[in-house]
This record gives structure tokens, sequence and C-alpha cells, in this order.
């Protein structure tokens, strides 16, 4: 279960979003500065030593109360945050208890610390899940109240979809218009080719990938005769899980590892390993600060 005071702690990554923000040179915030070009935003009482061009003389016409017309800079960066939803996801503690980490509760939160992030700054976000193709949550509300009304959604979703990577992110990659931040988060359980092919389509933006790693599948537990599921396909495999096949299986899960990096740095894409046994707000410092 996602408690929503972590929200809280986020705080002291504010600066760095201002650095984000330069780096895919969007970073024309909310502001309090008053003039053409910029959107208006509501109505305030004229104090003396204002400037008197922004009086709304109309309004002064039907009240014959003096008003400013206030105006805020449009919101030029969009966060994208793409949470996998697939069934390998769902992989660690119990769920119902808080301070387990869960692997798809610990994606959860990451994803919605960035929200939070840009909200906080006044800039919008998009929060979707992947699975067969994508799923947005939000609803185009860019507040602190809407990153705290999708912790329940996340919170009452189940993953155990079967993600079709390369489909869900260029579906969304067609829904981007202008260059954004784009984080994605999930284990990359998939075929690195079919990774690529749907990142690529994302990678004309700020790309961060977030790969998320339980302990357990880094050092699995099993020993001797043991049975492995496959969550996606609900297909089995009974083994015997001895000193030889444990390091087979080593290998391979970190040849996986570094495949999912190598296409990353081909997307010029920016990569962090998150070990959901590692303190939530350490990794979160990892993946935010550039």
């Amino acid at each position: 279960m996602i408690e929503p005071a972590f929200l809280d702690e986020l705080a002291r990554y504010d600066a760095s979003l201002q650095r984000r923000v330069e780096t895919v040179q969007q970073g024309q915030q909310r502001s309090t500065e008053v003039g053409e070009g910029l959107t208006f935003s509501d109505h305030r009482n004229y104090t003396p030593g204002d400037d008197t061009r922004l009086v709304d003389w109309r309004v002064y016409a039907r009240t014959e109360e003096l008003y400013i017309k206030q105006f805020e800079a449009e919101r030029d960066l969009t966060v994208h945050v793409l949470v996998d939803a697939s069934a390998s996801m769902d992989f660690g503690g119990d769920r119902a208890e808080s301070n387990t980490p869960h692997k798809f509760e610990y994606a959860a939160k990451l994803g919605l610390g960035f929200a939070s992030l840009a909200a906080a700054e006044h800039n919008d976000f998009r929060v979707s899940l992947l699975s067969e193709t994508f799923d947005r949550l939000d609803r185009a509300r860019s507040s602190q109240g809407e990153v705290l009304r999708l912790v329940d959604v996340f919170n009452e979703t189940d993953p155990d979809a079967e993600t079709y990577f390369q489909r869900a992110c260029e579906d969304y990659a067609a829904t981007i218009d202008s260059k954004s931040l784009v984080l994605v988060v999930s284990d990359f359980l998939e075929d690195p080719t079919e990774i690529e092919a749907g990142l690529g389509a994302l990678a004309r933006n700020d790309l961060i990938l977030a790969h998320v790693v339980a302990p357990e599948e880094r050092d699995p537990p099993a020993r001797g005769d043991t049975i492995f599921r496959d969550p996606e396909r609900g297909s089995r495999l009974r083994t015997y899980f001895g000193a030889r096949v444990e390091r087979e299986y080593r290998d391979r899960f970190e040849d996986h590892r570094e495949e999912i990096e190598a296409v990353a740095d081909r997307l010029a894409a920016r990569y962090v390993t998150v070990d959901t046994g590692t303190d939530f707000f350490d990794s979160f410092g990892e993946v935010w600060v550039e």
C-alpha cells in the first residue's frame, strides 16, 4: 500500500527540476510577471503603484472598482510518466504491508514523485500504465490534488497484464506533441530488440529509464528442486536449482540488464538500475538528480 505521506519528503529535490528544465531547453515556468503574450490568470484589487496599463477598464465601467489583470507564463515542460503494469511487476512483499518493498508500488512511487515535483514547479504531467498499449490515469489536472488521487488509483491497480512494450511505447509516443521529459519505470523483462524499438519512439525527448529490480530477482532464494512460474504467460518450469544453474541464472540476468543499459546508451537516454531493497529516497535521488 502506497502511503501519500512519502510525497511530503520530496521537497528536498525541488531545486533539481530547474536543471532538468534547462536540459530539455524548455523552462518557461509559471511567472508573476505580466505583459503581452502571456495567459490571463485572474484579477486582483488595484493598489497604488500598480501599472495602470494593466487596469481592466471594462470591469471598472461595470463596477467602478479598479482591478489589475494578472497573467502567467504558459507551461512548456510536460513530464510524462510511464509505469509498467505487467504481471512481472507484481513481485516482492505483501502489498498490504506498507513497509515491505513491492516492485510495482516502488515503481509507482518513483513516477508519483516525478509528477509531484512537476506540479510543484507548475509544469504539466501525464501518468500512464504500460500494458497491451498505454492507459492514461491522470485527468489532465497537473496539481498536487491530482497526484493524491493517483496514489489511490495505483493502490487499486493490480499489475497483471502481458505487456506489449514496443506497441505501448509507440502508441504513447504518438500523443507527445512537444519535446518533453519522459520517465519509463519498468523491469524491462522483454526482448531487448522490442524494448529498443519501443523506446526509440520516445527518444526524441529527454528520456530516463528506471530499471526496477527486486533483490530476489538478482539472487533467488530457491535451492534444490524448484518450480519457476512465468507470471505473464502462466507457464511453469521445474528444475533443480543447484550451484551451476544459479551461476548461469545470475550471468543471464546481468547480461540482460547490461543489454538494457546498452539500449539506453544507443538512444542517449539516462539509465538507472533501481533496487527495491534500497531505501526509496536514495533510489529516487539517483533517478531524479542528474
